[in-house]
């Protein structure tokens, strides 16, 4: 059985802020139970719903050293079961107490996650679990692969096994003083250099990650490439470079099961890709009537579910936003995020009040409805890694206009009128008037020529995007590194059984010599 490791920030159900969640609790399950062994570690937040929490099963607890900051620090393990999937749940309510997983204080977010990631070796030998490889998450699991070659690498328990880092979002580092950074960790000075974790003066724990996994992966083709560019990279393309081997981009998928229009429980109207054109607009008018807008089929209505950041590109909303909008266009916003942009919706409810929508909240059961509803999905992205709504919007029968970055440029197909193909709209560069002139072109498909608006949302409902071709990539990921650690064990019983064949040698040789000697010896005193 082959057996591998989860740990992450967050997971799908228990805890989510964005689409790292979505992928830790989804990705696991597609794996043959047969063949492997895939357990899921995460910290025991205690925003964790009841239902859930209710329900963990205490293992153990015992104390350990934080670093110079605390040498007696809780570590609980808690565990679940769920789907066939075993969730560990390290417990600390110091670290993870609070209504919320992450918080505004940048350092202490560090020392709780330099806390998670050392615990989530140290109860390996208590839960009897040795993984093959550990595949770590995001800047808050960096220093795993860190304390694993360093800290940990004198217990044999730890020999062999591997690890992977993925880069959900380069951005977010987990950057602070170095001083500060090795009270925390309790790493050695030699650590903190330029090839290892220093980072312009500073510590960086997503570097660590990055120095010393056995392999990096990001979540899409395209934007692998990018963060080995100044453009993209965030101040790390250096090492991303210079381990490019080791970079794979791997496409994320989404829960095929949780997003599915024809059972979705959230939706007005449950539609397939065969009767969409019947029923699908039907959510459309439900949703109409709940948010207050003009009840009106034929509107043309716009999409958006995203953190409310500079990364989604709002700001090139916001420069056109008045060429959006017209009589026969909705703009409907889910999310939440920076005031300026929650500000600036509310704005444009107020001034279009038939037109707008501003639903300034976190509401996945709003967000879904809204993914039924609309008839095009809106993701002009600075950047984005891979991106989930242009996924979700394909299963809904939604097309997505999105600027050509990252992931996704590499999923949606832009719309050639030429040939009739493709299955969303999109733009290449950062530009207002691009984007603008890519959504009037959606609507003029819309409006002019509902036949080919259909034949286009088709090809998108019949795209798959579930987990199955990715995991697929992830487990020859898996395989090739534990096939490097099989090369690397019987390099090293050949170099064991040479090292004792050399031992050997000289013992026989030595022995030889001495019985030499001892005869030489005796003949002399015979002689004598």
């Amino acid at each position: 059985m082959k057996k591998i490791l989860f740990a992450a920030s967050e997971c799908v159900p228990f805890i989510k802020t964005g689409g790292l969640a979505d992928v830790c609790g989804a990705l696991p399950k597609e794996f043959d139970k047969n063949e492997w062994d895939v357990r899921v570690v995460i910290p025991n937040y205690e925003c964790i719903p009841n239902k859930y929490r209710k329900e963990f099963k205490y293992i153990t607890h015992y104390y350990t050293n934080q670093g110079s900051v605390n040498n007696s620090v809780h570590v609980g393990i808690m565990e679940y079961e769920m789907d066939g999937i075993r969730y560990y749940f390290i417990d600390n309510l110091m670290y993870f107490g609070g209504s919320t997983p992450y918080t505004n204080d940048m350092k202490w977010d560090i020392e709780k996650f330099s806390f998670f990631s050392k615990a989530v070796l140290s109860i390996l030998p208590i839960i009897n679990f040795k993984p093959d490889v550990i595949h770590c998450h995001d800047w808050q699991t960096g220093l795993i692969p860190v304390y694993l070659k360093n800290e940990f690498s004198a217990n044999l328990f730890y020999h062999g096994i591997k690890t992977v880092m993925t880069i959900h979002n380069l951005r977010f580092q987990g950057i602070w003083d170095i001083e500060t950074m090795k009270a925390i960790t309790g790493l050695d000075d030699g650590l903190f250099t330029a090839d290892k974790l220093e980072f312009y003066n500073n510590g960086n724990m997503l570097k660590g990650g990055l120095v010393y996994a056995d392999a990096i992966t990001t979540v899409s083709d395209t934007y692998a490439e990018e963060i080995k560019t100044m453009e993209y990279g965030e101040g790390l393309q250096g090492i991303l470079n210079a381990r490019s081997h080791q970079l794979t981009g791997i496409v994320n998928g989404i829960d095929y099961d949780s997003y599915n229009p024809a059972t979705d429980e959230n939706l007005f109207v449950n539609y397939t890709k065969d009767d969409f054109r019947k029923k699908k607009f039907k959510n459309k008018l439900e949703l109409q009537e709940e948010l207050g807008l003009p009840v009106d089929k034929n509107k043309f209505m716009i999409g958006l579910v995203s953190r409310l950041t500079d990364q989604k590109g709002l700001d090139l909303i916001e420069a056109v936003m008045d060429g959006i909008i017209d009589e026969n266009t909705q703009f409907v916003v889910v999310g939440t995020g920076q005031e300026q942009y929650e500000a600036m919706f509310r704005h444009y409810q107020n001034l279009y009040p038939d037109q707008v929508s501003a639903n300034i909240l976190y509401s996945d059961k709003l967000a879904r409805k809204l993914y039924a509803a609309a008839d095009a999905f809106l993701m002009p992205s600075r950047f984005e890694p891979c991106g989930l709504t242009q996924l979700i919007s394909f299963r809904y029968g939604t097309a997505p206009i999105v600027r050509e970055t990252g992931g996704l440029k590499d999923t949606v197909i832009a719309y050639n009128a030429e040939d009739n193909s493709g299955d969303g709209f999109s733009f290449v560069n950062y530009n207002a008037e691009e984007m603008l002139y890519v959504i009037n072109l959606a609507k003029e498909l819309f409006f002019d020529n509902k036949r080919r608006w259909n034949q286009l949302v088709e090809r998108g409902m019949n795209k798959d995007f579930s987990w199955g071709a990715s995991k697929k990539r992830y487990e020859e990921l898996y395989n090739h590194l534990m096939a490097v650690r099989a090369e690397e064990l019987r390099m090293l019983e050949e170099k064991r059984a040479e090292e004792l064949r050399i031992m050997e040698e000289e013992r026989k040789r030595a022995e030889a010599e001495a019985k030499e000697a001892l005869a030489k010896k005796e003949a002399a005193e015979e002689e004598e």
